[in-house]
């Protein structure tokens, strides 16, 4: 299981370009879909909670994937397997940075590359999107973020994707409680 754990998130980590939010897709075609280490609803969970906490989204979920799979040995393999890729490809860069850069078809390549990873970010997107609760506080949530961010971009006013998760979460968390709350009353009416 451990060397499966650093095949896998090698191999995630060895073909995916774009960082990690371009790496849901793959993460969620290997992971979800082929070895079946997490539920789609697990995937959300993680997603969020990765884009939370300190650190690279993908390294955050390979950490969360490996413990949950082969505990803190599962972790380092999985962690560390998601990370060689880039830093193998970037060492051996470096030793040939000014040439590298000057070649028109890798320059060519990138060009190709953006491409490609705007549209798997996108999918990625999407597939939370179709996720989310059909109840009115996780679409207006998400409509109020969407259009926040779309606003803020174009007012060139710098806001981290983090305060959005966090005030999200804060709202949730007053917005059920007053709800919850509520429900616990109606309880012990019924119940009189």
């Amino acid at each position: 299981m451990i060397l499966k754990l650093f095949l896998t998130f090698f191999k995630i980590g060895l073909f995916t370009f774009g960082g990690g939010y371009a790496m849901i897709a793959q993460i969620k075609e290997y992971i979800v879909a082929k070895e079946g280490w997490l539920t789609e609803d697990e995937l959300t969970e993680i997603i969020a909670i990765a884009e939370a906490t300190p650190g690279p989204i993908a390294i955050n979920m390979a950490t969360y994937v490996g413990y949950k799979k082969g505990k803190a040995l599962g972790s380092a393999m999985a962690t560390l397997g998601v990370v060689l890729p880039s830093f193998i490809i970037i060492f051996i860069i470096s030793l040939f940075l000014e040439e590298f850069m000057n070649n028109k078809y890798v320059s060519y390549a990138f060009v190709g590359i953006k491409s490609a990873v705007a549209f798997l970010i996108l999918k990625a997107g999407v597939d939370m999107a179709k996720k989310i609760e059909k109840k009115p506080l996780p679409i207006i949530t998400f409509v109020i973020v969407f259009a926040a961010m779309i606003i803020l971009d174009l007012l060139s006013i710098s806001f981290s994707s983090v305060f959005y998760i966090i005030i999200s979460g804060i709202t949730g968390i007053i917005v059920y409680s007053i709800i919850g709350i509520g429900k616990v009353d109606k309880k012990k009416e019924g119940k009189q």
